[in-house]
């Protein structure tokens, strides 16, 4: 050793309490030790004041005597895995958050859409079919909490919701507006004229068309939500991992050892730091590559959620696409009567008299009531925001051991600094790459194998990274496809009013929603009168009242909608 080098080494071992041989002669030596520990374990009266032999440590073995005791080296060792748990959720706390908030956030925004969507089709019916509406809320209710459940994970085929939607809409149809002067069906004439719905295509096209639109986007909406919530587990996976025996041991050398010596203010080298992280977490880094991959296939997923891939567009233009489907019967109500009077054979023929359809179906502002919409509000800008930010964290795994030896202290030249056994003038880091099969040659930590709960996130990360790529959708209109879809995928962006319809009788609503808390509760008191003149209607014929949405007995919007709805509004003004 040089002249200078040995200097340095003794003024280091002044700085850090001195070599352990001389640290640990005085009866008195042990003190600060005793006094750090009992920060750790308050009250505990078995730490010795003066060095012991520890003959009986396993994994802090002194080289003469020694502060520890076999009990202290297991509490320091307990406090270690504590450490490290400490560290990984502090790592992961940005991430976490980022990620819960956005999933409850898009779950509540899509019930919201989901609501809306199911006004707007209620208050199409009560105003221009105000005959039926009234009845048609049960259906429309019915239909939109299968779609609320298609997204939240249920098995209800998208295709069976709405065959049973028309099944159920063409007797009200068939009795106010084909045929107006026929009585209300009996039960038996209510299933002929449902199953005839299929037979004689009653509303065209368009049930067909809104399968497309439905379960296009609906598919599309879960799986996103399906993807955030599994980065969910993810995170919360990696951050309660249980530590091998040998992590726990490597841990206890990293930051504890050196107390036993007496060496309280020892950091550790970051060479060995790393070292002791790459075998510790072996198996999380095995997340890392599946992990970036995720998040450019969630990329992928929100880059082509747009036209018929988006739910929001998609289900706040549906009433429009029942419109059309009965103003189509009401067009052919001539051919629909002879052919349900052949099919059905109810015995009176009378002269039907159809309801006049309207020309010019344009709803009132008022009725349908829209705020004007900013482009950063909408869901399609906050899924591009969160995209963002989610490919800031995409080297998150990999650079977990870096993170965790910078808040450790450890120090960065790997000088005059702590590795394991004592404090050296310099540390020589191994060179080791992150995952499990480079551990071999890591003499800190011996890894045998990834974790079963590694294992398992690994596969799901896996099998939603396919579902994931299955579903990338293209950003534009792809050539060949078929003449309803073509007509429902052209891209709408943010700044666009989309709407369906044809001809004078156009119907235009904004695709997107501004979900502010005034909006909700506007709506929410359309239920209101829905179901008032559902009361009114079904006490006139002496029938029992139904209900036409599980949510539609509240009179007022629910605290946690407004929670939610306020959060949003929070985040849209985020730097």
């Amino acid at each position: 050793m040089s002249r200078t080098g040995g200097v340095l080494l003794l003024l280091a071992a002044a700085l850090l309490g001195a070599p352990a041989a001389a640290q640990l002669a005085g009866e008195a030596a042990c003190r600060p030790v005793r006094a750090a520990f009992q920060v750790l374990q308050p009250g505990a009266k078995w730490v010795p004041e003066s060095p012991v032999p520890g003959t009986d440590l396993q994994v802090c073995v002194p080289k003469g005597s020694t502060c520890c005791t076999r009990k202290m080296e297991e509490k320091y060792q307990a406090a270690a895995r504590l450490n490290m748990e400490q560290l990984l959720q502090s790592a992961s706390m940005e991430l976490k958050f980022l990620v819960i908030q956005n999933a409850a956030v898009f779950q509540e925004a899509f019930e919201i859409v989901v609501r809306h969507a199911r006004n707007f089709t209620n208050s199409m019916f009560r105003t221009y079919y105000q005959s039926m509406g009234p009845r048609a809320l049960k259906f429309v209710g019915e239909l939109f909490t299968d779609i609320s459940l298609y997204i939240l994970g249920s098995d209800i085929s998208v295709n069976d919701m709405i065959n049973e939607f028309f099944d159920s809409l063409f007797p009200l149809v068939y009795s106010h507006l084909i045929n107006p002067d026929f009585p209300d069906p009996s039960e038996e004439m209510t299933e002929c004229l449902r199953a005839a719905r299929r037979d004689l295509k009653v509303f065209g096209n368009h049930p067909k068309t809104m399968m497309t639109q439905v379960s296009k986007s609906l598919q599309v909406t879960r799986v996103f939500l399906q993807a955030l919530n599994l980065g969910i587990e993810v995170i919360n996976t990696t951050d309660h991992l249980k530590f091998s025996k040998e992590c726990g041991r490597a841990l206890l050398r990293l930051w504890y050892c050196s107390h036993c010596q007496g060496l309280l203010l020892a950091k550790p080298c970051a060479g060995y730091c790393g070292a002791v992280m790459q075998g510790c977490l072996a198996g999380v880094l095995e997340i890392q590559n599946l992990w970036k991959e995720y998040i450019q296939a969630l990329e992928g997923l929100t880059r082509g959620m747009h036209g018929i891939y988006d739910m929001e567009h998609v289900l706040l233009s549906l009433f429009s696409v029942v419109r059309d489907a009965v103003v189509h019967a009401q067009k052919n109500e001539g051919k629909l009567s002879t052919a349900i009077s052949r099919m059905c054979g109810h015995a009176q023929q009378r002269q039907t008299r159809s309801a006049p359809y309207p020309e010019d179906l344009f709803i009132d502002r008022k009725v349908l009531r829209v705020t004007h919409v900013e482009q950063e509000e909408t869901l399609s800008s906050r899924r591009r925001e969160l995209i963002a930010k989610l490919k800031s964290h995409s080297s998150f795994y990999s650079r977990l051991p870096e993170y965790i030896c910078s808040h450790s202290s450890a120090v960065h030249n790997d000088t005059l600094c702590w590795n394991g056994q004592e404090v050296v003038e310099r540390y020589n880091p191994q060179i080791t790459r992150n995952g499990a099969k480079a551990q071999a040659g890591n003499h800190e930590v011996k890894v045998k194998g990834l974790e079963p709960v590694i294992s398992q996130i690994i596969d799901k990360l896996k099998h939603i990274n396919q579902l994931l790529r299955g579903m990338t959708l293209p950003r534009r209109k792809a050539p060949g496809k078929a003449a309803e879809e073509e007509e429902e995928s052209g891209d709408c962006d943010d700044e666009d009013e989309c709407g369906r319809g044809s001809g004078d009788g156009e119907l235009r609503v904004r695709n997107q929603l501004r979900f502010l808390a005034e909006l909700a509760y506007d709506l929410d008191m359309d239920d209101i009168s829905a179901n008032k003149q559902l009361l009114n209607q079904q006490s006139k014929d002496g029938a029992a009242v139904p209900s036409s949405d599980p949510g539609s007995a509240a009179t007022h919007p629910s605290p946690a909608a407004g929670i939610v709805l306020l959060l949003l509004l929070l985040l849209c003004h985020q730097p």
